[in-house]
């Protein structure tokens, strides 16, 4: 949480420091496009599982990202390009400062097996060693009771509005800072086993999210641009699919901090002045 006050503070100043730069001209009119990866990282969470047989909840349940190897073959395959935690977006500038995008940011979210935790509520008529009325009692997160990921994704689809302001620049290169709002639904394909039910992987909009970001923009003869980033939100998912059964469902919420590295193009419009 520290981390995530810290970048929220980090934002902040990005966007004041710009706003008393002098601002860019020409940039009404442009669209870009980038591409990158992402690290991420996730506050502890209560899960709450419900359905025929069990209603219960996992306390301050751990999580971690799963980034992949650094291999070429992955990272630049026109297959396999999408494994990897990924950043897409596509911008359009409404003004000469201020531009609106479509993003997708593809993060991956593993519960920690073999945590420690805290459990409350009933399980019954499982047929497996968990079933049991459970008064907040220490348990250990075994894969035979529960494994729960959304690792194809954690896919955050956003809008968000951005600021771009110029600290320096000549006719090849500028430096930029950006700053910007954004929210959107959360759409994971959770991978789930819970307990003896089948495995459930399957798309499914989950809930939503809302973040703020800060970085810096390195642009190169007013086309190709290096940006970046870091970005802390909130995600909230009432709508959790758990198993093939419509009413096994589960619950959750924390905030997430996510550090971003992405290469962008000018598809069209003015050039940078």
């Amino acid at each position: 949480m520290r981390l995530l006050f810290l970048l929220a503070v980090f934002t902040f100043n990005i966007a004041v420091f710009g706003q008393r730069n002098g601002l860019e001209k020409g940039r009404k009119g442009d669209v870009y496009f980038y591409w990158g990866w992402n690290l991420s990282g996730y506050t502890p969470s209560t899960i709450t599982f419900t359905g025929e047989n069990y209603d219960f909840s996992l306390e301050k349940v751990s999580a971690r990202n799963r980034p992949s190897p650094l291999d070429a073959k992955i990272y630049l395959s026109p297959t396999k390009f999408t494994i990897p935690q990924y950043n897409f977006r596509l911008g359009y500038f409404i003004n000469d400062t201020y531009n609106i995008s479509f993003g997708i940011d593809h993060m991956k979210y593993v519960m920690v097996s073999y945590q420690d935790t805290r459990i409350d509520g009933n399980i019954e008529n499982t047929n497996t060693v968990h079933d049991g009325v459970y008064a907040n009692e220490p348990i250990t997160i075994t894969p035979d009771f529960l494994k729960f990921e959304h690792t194809d994704g954690l896919n955050y689809l956003n809008i968000e509005l951005r600021r771009l302001d110029e600290i320096n620049s000549n006719n090849k290169f500028s430096f930029k800072v950006v700053s910007g709002v954004g929210a959107g639904l959360i759409v994971p394909r959770t991978n789930v086993t819970l307990m003896n039910y089948e495995r459930y992987d399957e798309f499914n909009i989950a809930g939503f999210g809302v973040a703020i970001m800060g970085g810096l923009y390195f642009e190169m003869f007013q086309r190709v641009f290096i940006q970046f980033e870091a970005k802390t939100g909130y995600i909230n998912l009432p709508n959790v699919r758990t198993t093939h059964d419509k009413i096994d469902r589960a619950k959750q919420d924390f905030c997430f901090l996510q550090v971003n590295a992405v290469l962008g193009v000018k598809l069209f419009g003015k050039k940078s002045l």
